[in-house]
């Protein structure tokens, strides 16, 4: 027998079944229990809420061989062929592809003869909006005053292009999305009777994906149990959803809380490494911010210490991290920065600015003004450094292009110096240091042979393992963020900061890799401050590889000569390296 997928297996067959719209229920049954029936209804909603199912399950009600009730027996011949869509009497159409007045003039010439099998005749008309004027025109009549023993049903996913003609002939029903919440409930009925194992903060990430539609949970949930292999974990699902971790939000609302420009370059920097969405990741900023808004409006702070969703202590006290007036400010910028990204040339370029639009807003003394905490934050270990590039001032246009801003490569913001508000005299500019081994790069002073040797070690495992793909998700993540810091025999000890990546899944998952490459291994990890990690290393070759290829364009006599007599320019961000 063939699989029977989830959200046609539990579609609901009854009212008490139907999840989420209970205000349509209520008014159903009650008219159904006093026999009071209008001859149109028409239902309204985003996709998957429930319309069809509606239809099919008051088509069964004034059907059912026990009598017009609210509780159909789904077990006489009209529940059972209306379910199967088989009956005779129940005709559903659909008008996004049969919208034409020859095919609405067939349907209505059926409404003549009386029901064959059942006690109605039922005509439901899905996407009932994509009809043609005239097919409209065609039905006005007879859905202002059809026989005693016909019923229309309608639905449309837009009511807005139905026209109100229609509307005033019609009971009209709103389904409402659905709550993340109802829909958590669900699964958590659903997947126990499939014998599936579920994280429940797996099934909130599906939930919200679904976006109130119970049709795309059920279906989403059959993507995750296939992706998990028979499993809802969350690192999985995040990864198939491509979900931002929440760890990366809240590490950027408090840095912006705290003014810190620095850490929201690189935690954007580090997500382009990954490959996320910097759509997504607004997206997940405002959820948290509204949240927090919520806790800083009706002081729900000490209610977070009882509440399951793990999150909530940590949105708790970012509410108190940050004013309220910020907290709305950001939660603006973030939700119309979304437009702005399709604009930018580089949607990462684009998240950056949208951030650090708040500290440019952000109130501040004289005295306690940074300049994003550049001068605060320590260059990278052993590198020298870096003056910003003038070099694009070469090649800037003369008057026009005075107002176009220029992108900032990271490894400047992390090593330049303050500036100073007095005029002084352009430096002469040193030349980066390039190291053809990023290690080089790595190696610090402070740095210990031991522990440099430990870095180098682990960096080329983490290289075999993504080489051999053995890799992937949270796994791959905690491969690359964690740096070796003891080796006691086949007994290793990780250090990483973030908490939500040691998991003894992933610390397992990780193990297995190593093994399946001939390293027998025992991992221990551990919560800690890093500075010498694979995912740093392989950030820093790229921006090293990424300035080798701007100075060897510029110095390019042929680009020199197009800027000398063209007063040509360069685009910002539009020059980069070929891949290794």
């Amino acid at each position: 027998m063939s699989y029977l997928v989830l959200a046609r297996k539990y579609r609901p067959k009854t009212f008490e079944q139907l999840v989420g719209q209970s205000h349509v229920v209520q008014a159903l049954t009650n008219a159904l229990r006093s026999q009071r029936l209008h001859h149109a209804y028409l239902f309204t909603g985003t996709r998957g809420v429930g319309k069809t199912t509606v239809s099919r399950i008051l088509a069964k009600s004034l059907n059912c061989e026990t009598g017009i009730t609210d509780q159909p027996c789904g077990v006489c011949a009209a529940c059972t062929d209306i379910d199967a869509g088989h009956f005779v009497d129940y005709t559903e159409l659909d008008a996004a592809s049969n919208r034409s007045v020859d095919e609405i003039q067939q349907l209505l010439e059926q409404a003549v003869y009386k029901p064959v099998q059942g006690r109605f005749k039922v005509f439901m008309i899905d996407e009932v909006h994509m009809l043609t004027g005239h097919a409209f025109n065609a039905m006005l009549k007879t859905l202002e005053e059809p026989p005693d023993y016909l019923k229309f049903v309608l639905a449309t996913t837009d009511p807005h292009k139905v026209p109100v003609t229609v509307l005033s002939r019609c009971l009209q029903f709103n389904l409402r999305p659905m709550a993340a919440e109802t829909i958590v409930e669900h699964l958590e009925q659903v997947l126990p009777a499939e014998n599936i194992t579920a994280d429940t903060q797996a099934l909130r990430l599906i939930a919200r994906a679904a976006r109130g539609s119970m049709r795309d949970a059920l279906s989403l949930t059959d993507q995750a149990i296939a992706f998990g292999n028979g499993q809802l974990l969350e690192g999985p699902v995040r990864d198939m959803l491509g979900s931002v971790d929440t760890s990366h939000v809240f590490t950027l609302i408090q840095a912006l809380a705290e003014g810190d420009g620095l850490t929201v370059v690189q935690t954007c920097e580090q997500l382009r490494v990954m490959g996320l969405s910097a759509s997504s990741m607004l997206e997940e900023m405002c959820m948290v911010l509204q949240r927090m808004a919520v806790n800083q409006a009706v002081g729900s702070t000490a209610q977070a210490a009882s509440d399951p969703d793990p999150d909530a202590l940590r949105i708790a006290s970012l509410s108190g991290l940050m004013p309220a007036d910020e907290t709305q400010l950001l939660y603006s910028l973030c939700l119309h920065g979304r437009a702005e990204l399709g604009l930018a040339p580089d949607e990462f370029a684009a998240l950056t600015m949208v951030l650090l639009r708040l500290l440019a807003f952000k109130p501040q003394s004289p005295a306690e003004k940074k300049t994003l905490k550049t001068a605060e934050a320590p260059p990278l270990a052993g590198s020298k450094p870096v003056m910003p590039d003038t070099s694009a001032a070469r090649v800037q246009p003369k008057p026009l292009a005075a107002a176009v801003p220029a992108a900032i490569p990271v490894v400047l913001a992390q090593a330049a110096e303050p500036v100073s508000p007095a005029p002084v005299a352009a430096p002469e500019i040193e030349k980066p240091q390039l190291h053809a081994n990023p290690a080089e790069a790595m190696h610090s002073p402070e740095q210990t042979p031991a522990a440099h040797a430990q870095a180098e070690l682990w960096h080329s495992l983490v290289e075999q393992l993504l080489q051999a793909q053995k890799i992937q998700a949270m796994t791959r993540e905690l491969a690359m963020q964690s740096q070796l810091v003891a080796q006691h025999d086949t007994a290793w000890t990780l250090q990483v900061e973030r908490e939500s990546l040691t998991s003894p899944a992933n610390l397992e998952r990780l193990q297995t890799a190593l093994q399946s490459i001939g390293h027998e291994l025992t991992l221990n990890v551990q919560i800690g401050a890093v500075s010498d990690t694979p995912a740093l290393r392989m950030a820093l070759r790229q921006q090293q590889r990424l300035q080798q290829a701007e100075q060897e364009v510029l110095s390019h006599p042929l680009v020199q000569q197009l800027m000398q007599t063209f007063d040509a320019k360069i685009v910002p961000g539009s020059i980069k390296p070929l891949a290794p």
